[in-house]
C-alpha cells in the first residue's frame, strides 16, 4: 500500500498549499482570446517569481499567497501570443485583472513532440498517414476518444472508452475488441507496434487519445487487423506548466490516485518534461477477482531549433490480480437460463495470481533538411513478463460414469506459466513536399522493421484430465473402459484437478501439490517483419488524391537455433487509393480502397496442439463518407459507408479432447453505415454521438451450416450519446451536468444455441468546478441492467458491470 499513501500524501500536500499567508494577497481573473472564447489552460505566471498556476477550462486563473508588491504577469500557451502585463497585488485583497490574448500561427508538427492543442472532445489532427493531417483531410474513417471525454466519463480503460465510437465494442473482457464485426488485438502505441500481455487493459493515466483508425490500415503501418486499429496516444509535454493531482473512489472498493506534471524544464524552453503516474486498486464486481495496477511514464522533449525535434516516451506499467476466466452458466443446451449463475461469478481458487510486468521505452526524431525535405525516426522497445497460476476450466462439464454431463460441475485444469516477451519496431521515412504545374505533392518514402523475441525460459505446467489406476491420467473419460479409471463411491471418475461446483463454489486455497501436471518448456521463438512503402498526396484544387503502395514480409520461426527449427515466410503487396472533395471549405467528400495483410500469431504457427501452421489473413476494404465541421468547427462529424472482406480466419474448432484446436475459415464480409460527431455545440454544451448498423457475416466456411451467420459478438446495431453541459453564469456558475446512453444488440457467440441479448445503459454525472478544483461523482449503469460485454460460450461469459458509482476530487495548479 505504499503508492496510494505516497499518492494521497502529494494530493493533500497540494491541497493545503493554497491557505492565504499573512501579507499576501490574490490575483484572479479570466483570460480570452481576442474572439471572445476562453483561453482554456494557458499559462499564468509572476516575472522573477515561483509563483504561477494554469487556467481553467473556461479561462479562470487565481494565485493566491503573493507578496504584496509590483509584478510582471506573464501569460502564455500553445497558439496564443506570449503577454506581459503591469499588475500591483495588495496584501489582504483580491486583485483582479482580466486578459485578452492575441493567436498565434502555428505550423504543424512534423511528429507528435509537444502536447496536444485542442481541450474539447473533438480532436483535429491524426498522424494516421505518419504526418500531422487534419482527420477532416485524411481518405478513411478516424475517430479519436479525447482525454477531456475519457475525464469526464472516468474511464480508466480501453474498454470504458470503446463505447464513445461507432463500430466498435468489446469482444471479451481482455485487450481485444471488435471493430466492424472483426475481432483485432492487434494494437499501436503512438503508431508504432508493441508486444501484448493480452489478459489486462492498461490504465490510461498518460494517455492523450484513444484512436481508432477504421477499416485494414496496412499500407503504411503493415500487418493491421480487416475492422480497424486502435493507437493509444501517450501525453506529450506541453510548453507551459501545467500540474494536475485527482484522487477517486467508488463502489468496489475502488480507489485511483493519478499525477500529471508537465512544463518546460529550462529556462530557453527548449527542453519540455511531462510525468504521469496512476494507480488502482479494486476489488470488481466479480467474486476474487481484485486487482492492482500502478503506471508511470515520465517523457521528455527536446526542440532545439525550429528544425529538429526529439521526444522520449517511458513507460512502465504493473498488474497484480487473477486471470479473470469468464462467467459460466448451467447446462449445454439451448434455452439454458444466463442468469442462472449471478453475473459476479468467477471460477478460482484463493491462491490463484496474475502478476503482469510491461516496460515500453519511445524514441523519436524530426529533422527538417529545408522547408520542403524531412526526416523521420521512430523507435519502439517493449518487454513483457508474466507470472501465471489459474485454475480454470476445460471448457466442458464433468460427467458421470455413463459419460453424461453434469450441468452443474465444471471439468477443471490448472495452469502454471512463466512467460516473457520483446518486441522492437522502428520506422524511417523521408517526406517531400514540391509542386509539378498545378499539382502539389507530398510524398512519403519509408521502411519499417518490426521483431517480436520469445526467449528460452518460457514454461508452463498443466493439470487436467482424469485419474487412472495405473497412475496416469486421462485427457477424457471412455465409459466402454471404465474400469481402467479411478471411479468414486458414485461409480463416476476421479478428476486430476477437483471439479468446480457451480452450486457450492469453493474459493479455498488449493492443495496443489497432489496433481499430477506435465512441463512444457516454451520453444524459443522470433518473428521479424519488414515493409518498405511510397505515398504521393497530390492536391490540385479542391481535389486531392492519395496514392500508396507498400510490400510487406514476414518470417516466422519457431524453435528458434534449434535443429528442429521451422521456418515460415509470407508476403504481401498492399496498394491504397483515396479521394478527398473539398465541398465547402466545412465539408469534404471521400473515397477509399486499401489491402490489409496478418499473418497468424507465433502461437498459433508453434503450438502443436492448434493444428497450425496456417494461412495469413488477408483483408480489402472499400469506403466512401462525409466529414463536416460544424458550429464554428467546433464539432466534427463523419458518416461513412463501407463494405470489408476478410480470408482465412482463426477460430476455435471446440474439439472437447483438444480445446486448444484451431480452424480457418475460408471468408468474412462486414457491410454498415456508420455516424461519429463530437466537440462543443456552444462553449457550455459538449457532446458526442455514434451509430452503427453492421452485418458481418460469414460467407464462406468448411461448415456449410455456418453460411450466413452473423460474426461473434459482431452487433448489428450500436451506439450510443454522451452530452455535458456546464453552468458559466450565475449563482450555479462552475456546475456542469453529464448524461450518456449506450446501447448494443444482440449478439452470437462461438456456441450455435448461445446468443448474448441486446442491452441499453444509462449513465450520468454532476460536476463542480471552483478556482483550481473540481468534484465529479458519476454514475454508471443507472438502471442496474444485467447485461453482456462479449463472451464465448456456455463456459466464458464476460458480463459488464452493475450499477456503480465514482466520486473524483481533482486539483489543477
Amino acid at each position: 500500500m505504499k503508492q496510494p499513501l505516497l499518492f494521497l500524501g502529494l494530493f493533500f500536500l497540494s491541497l493545503t498549499g493554497f491557505s492565504q499567508q499573512p501579507g499576501a494577497g490574490t490575483l484572479q481573473g479570466t483570460l480570452r482570446m481576442a474572439d471572445g472564447q476562453p483561453a482554456a489552460f494557458a499559462s499564468v505566471q509572476l516575472r522573477g517569481t515561483r509563483l504561477g498556476t494554469t487556467a481553467n477550462e473556461a479561462g479562470d486563473y487565481a494565485l493566491n499567497n503573493v507578496p504584496a508588491g509590483e509584478y510582471t504577469l506573464l501569460v502564455s500557451g500553445v497558439g496564443v501570443e506570449t503577454l506581459r502585463q503591469a499588475v500591483t497585488v495588495a496584501a489582504g485583497e483580491v486583485t483582479k485583472l482580466d486578459v485578452t490574448l492575441r493567436g498565434m500561427a502555428t505550423q504543424l508538427q512534423a511528429v507528435e513532440v509537444t502536447g496536444r492543442r485542442e481541450t474539447s472532445y473533438k480532436n483535429d489532427y491524426s498522424y494516421a498517414l505518419k504526418t500531422q493531417s487534419p482527420i477532416k483531410d485524411i481518405p478513411q474513417s478516424i475517430v479519436s476518444v479525447t482525454k477531456e471525454l475519457m475525464q469526464d466519463q472516468q474511464s480508466f480503460r480501453t474498454g470504458d472508452v470503446v463505447k464513445n465510437i461507432s463500430g466498435v465494442n468489446q469482444f471479451s473482457a481482455y485487450d481485444d475488441f471488435t471493430l466492424r464485426g472483426f475481432r483485432s488485438n492487434t494494437q499501436l502505441i503512438n503508431g508504432l507496434r508493441a508486444g501484448s500481455g493480452f489478459w489486462s487493459q492498461p490504465l490510461l493515466v498518460n494517455i492523450e487519445r484513444v484512436e481508432v483508425i477504421k477499416g485494414p490500415a496496412g499500407a503504411l503501418f503493415g500487418r493491421t487487423d480487416p475492422g480497424g486499429t486502435i493507437n493509444r496516444v501517450t501525453k506529450k509535454p506541453l510548453p507551459y506548466r501545467r500540474n494536475a493531482v485527482s484522487f477517486t473512489t467508488g463502489s468496489f472498493e475502488t480507489y485511483r490516485a493519478t499525477l500529471d506534471f508537465t512544463g518546460p524544464a529550462n529556462e530557453s524552453g527548449t527542453l519540455l518534461y511531462r510525468l504521469n503516474v496512476g494507480y488502482e486498486s479494486t476489488e470488481t464486481f466479480k467474486t476474487l477477482q481484485n486487482s492492482e495496477d500502478f503506471v508511470v511514464s515520465p517523457s521528455l522533449s527536446f526542440v532545439p531549433n525550429d528544425k529538429t525535434q526529439i521526444n522520449l516516451d517511458l513507460v512502465y506499467a504493473t498488474t497484480d490480480g487473477k486471470l479473470y476466466r469468464g462467467q459460466p452458466i448451467f447446462g449445454a443446451t439451448a434455452g439454458t437460463n444466463l442468469n442462472s449463475t449471478p453475473i459476479s461469478f468467477a471460477i478460482g481458487r484463493a491462491n490463484d495470481y496474475l502478476k503482469e510486468r510491461n516496460f515500453f521505452t519511445t524514441v523519436s526524431l524530426n529533422h527538417k533538411f529545408s522547408s520542403s525535405l524531412s526526416f523521420n525516426v521512430s523507435y519502439l522497445k517493449f518487454f513483457y513478463r508474466e507470472n501465471l497460476m489459474e485454475h480454470r476450466t476445460s471448457n466442458s462439464y464433468a460427467v458421470d460414469g455413463a459419460g453424461k454431463q453434469i450441468p452443474t460441475l465444471m471439468q477443471m485444469q490448472t495452469i502454471r506459466r512463466l512467460s516473457r516477451n520483446y518486441a522492437d519496431n522502428v520506422t524511417a521515412y523521408f517526406v517531400k513536399t514540391f509542386g509539378t504545374g498545378p499539382l502539389r505533392h507530398q510524398v512519403l518514402l519509408g521502411y519499417d522493421y518490426a521483431r517480436n523475441y520469445v526467449p528460452i525460459g518460457g514454461s508452463s505446467e498443466q493439470a487436467r484430465g482424469y485419474r487412472l489406476k495405473s497412475g496416469g491420467i486421462a485427457n477424457t473419460f471412455n465409459p466402454a473402459r471404465a474400469a481402467d479409471y479411478v471411479l468414486d463411491a458414485k461409480g463416476n471418475p476421479v478428476p486430476n484437478v477437483p471439479h468446480f461446483d457451480l452450486v457450492k463454489p469453493d474459493y479455498s486455497i488449493a492443495n496443489v501439490s497432489g496433481y499430477v501436471t506435465t512441463a512444457t518448456a516454451m520453444p524459443e521463438a522470433l518473428a521479424t517483419s519488414g515493409g518498405v512503402y511510397l505515398q504521393d498526396q497530390i492536391d490540385y484544387k479542391k481535389l486531392s488524391v492519395l496514392l500508396g503502395l507498400r510490400k510487406e514480409f514476414f518470417n516466422d520461426r519457431f524453435n528458434y537455433r534449434t535443429a528442429t527449427e521451422q521456418s515460415v515466410k509470407q508476403e504481401s503487396l498492399l496498394p491504397r487509393l483515396g479521394l478527398v472533395y473539398r465541398l465547402t471549405p466545412a465539408t469534404n467528400l471521400y473515397a477509399t480502397y486499401v489491402r490489409g495483410f496478418v499473418p497468424q500469431n507465433t502461437a498459433s504457427l508453434a503450438n502443436p496442439n492448434v493444428g497450425g501452421p496456417f494461412d495469413p489473413l488477408s483483408s480489402r476494404m472499400m469506403e466512401a463518407g462525409v466529414k463536416s465541421e460544424l458550429f464554428g468547427k467546433r464539432l466534427l462529424l463523419t458518416t461513412s459507408v463501407y463494405q470489408v472482406e476478410q480470408n482465412n480466419v482463426l477460430v476455435n474448432a471446440n474439439n472437447p479432447q483438444n480445446p486448444e484446436l484451431l480452424q480457418q475459415r475460408g471468408q468474412e464480409r462486414g457491410r454498415g453505415v456508420e455516424l461519429d460527431a463530437s466537440g462543443k455545440v456552444t462553449e457550455d454544451f459538449s457532446i458526442n454521438v455514434n451509430y452503427a448498423y453492421a452485418r458481418t457475416l460469414i460467407t464462406q466456411d468448411n461448415n456449410e451450416a455456418r453460411v450466413g451467420r452473423i460474426k461473434e459478438n459482431a452487433p448489428v446495431h450500436q451506439g450510443g450519446v454522451w452530452m455535458r453541459y456546464n453552468l458559466s453564469k450565475g449563482e450555479l456558475k462552475g456546475l456542469g451536468l453529464g448524461l450518456g446512453s449506450n446501447f448494443v444488440s444482440e449478439r452470437n457467440t462461438f456456441s450455435d444455441i448461445l446468443k448474448l441479448p441486446a442491452y441499453t445503459l444509462f449513465d450520468a454525472a454532476v460536476y463542480y468546478r471552483f478556482s483550481q478544483y473540481q468534484v465529479a461523482v458519476n454514475f454508471n449503469n443507472l438502471t442496474n441492467q444485467t447485461h453482456w460485454v462479449g463472451g464465448y460460450d456456455f463456459n466464458r461469459l464476460f458480463p459488464g458491470a452493475p450499477r456503480n458509482f465514482l466520486a473524483t476530487l481533482s486539483c489543477t495548479f
